[in-house]
């Protein structure tokens, strides 16, 4: 057969046994995953060609296990646009997703005490702002000036058996102050007016200072501080209790029954439920 012969050759999935079509096979590392077992995947999971069989099906376990905690998941808090953070703060339970329909994305539900760091990431890029000429070339004005555009990212570090990162996007587009970076002359910047006070006219070379300062960068940047400091906040707050639980507590007396005691969860003697101070 050769070469083509085995690139065309059938191949069944190696976890449900499914006939895989021809550009639907998904490389494992000691076999294969049809497009139907990929998708029930975790989609912050990227390690799937380094991934054995085995710890494919191992995977597939949890995320079936993943979907009764979808089912108890009750949402308390929102935060976010199009890809939402989503809080259970009474079950200290959280999970990222843009899914309108919950049970059927499954998304990961994670624990506040999962999260070992977050961080709002802001990408600057810049494009060169040119000009066509009277023959309609392309030419750089001097100095050169840029069009600066900006997307916000939020990057939650994970303590979880599958992926170490949930890494998403905050805007839908670039935030770019809808800037024109192909304009019709070496004066067109000016008769448009599409950059003005003290970056307006010859001196011009960056809008970057312009787009930073505008309202949907502000809103953007604000959001990702948000989300940051909620999934911190809730973070510290599991840490402490956790902290405070397992630190022993010590015999005190009571100053209302006279009783030796240790006080309960509450700080009350466990024999009379007065307040206990100590």
């Amino acid at each position: 057969m050769g070469l083509f012969g085995k690139l065309f050759d059938k191949k069944e999935c190696s976890i449900c046994g499914d006939e895989i079509g021809l550009l639907g096979n998904r490389k494992l590392e000691d076999g294969n995953l049809c497009k139907s077992c990929a998708a029930k995947l975790s989609p912050w999971f990227n390690e799937r060609r380094q991934s054995t069989v085995e710890e494919i099906r191992e995977q597939l376990s949890y995320r079936e296990a993943n979907q009764e905690k979808v089912s108890a998941f009750r949402i308390t808090r929102t935060l976010g646009e199009n890809i939402k953070v989503l809080l259970d703060e009474d079950a200290g339970l959280f999970m990222v997703t843009s899914a309108k329909n919950l049970e059927e994305a499954n998304p990961d539900v994670l624990s506040f005490s999962d999260v070992t760091g977050c961080q709002l990431d802001i990408e600057e890029s810049k494009t060169e702002i040119e000009y066509r000429d009277e023959e309609g070339e392309r030419q750089s004005f001097n100095p050169k000036r840029y069009a600066y555009s900006y997307d916000f990212y939020i990057v939650i570090n994970v303590n979880h058996p599958y992926f170490n990162e949930i890494r998403f996007k905050l805007n839908s587009s670039s935030v770019d102050n809808d800037a024109e970076t192909l304009l019709d002359g070496p004066d067109d910047m000016r008769m448009r007016g599409r950059f003005h006070g003290s970056m307006g006219g010859s001196s011009f070379t960056s809008n970057a200072e312009e787009v930073r300062s505008s309202v949907e960068y502000q809103q953007y940047e604000a959001m990702g501080q948000e989300i940051k400091d909620a999934l911190l906040q809730v973070r510290q707050q599991v840490r402490e209790e956790a902290a405070a639980a397992a630190t022993p507590k010590a015999a005190v007396t009571c100053p209302y029954c006279g009783a030796t005691t240790i006080p309960d969860a509450s700080g009350c003697c466990e024999f009379c439920g007065g307040a206990v101070n100590g």
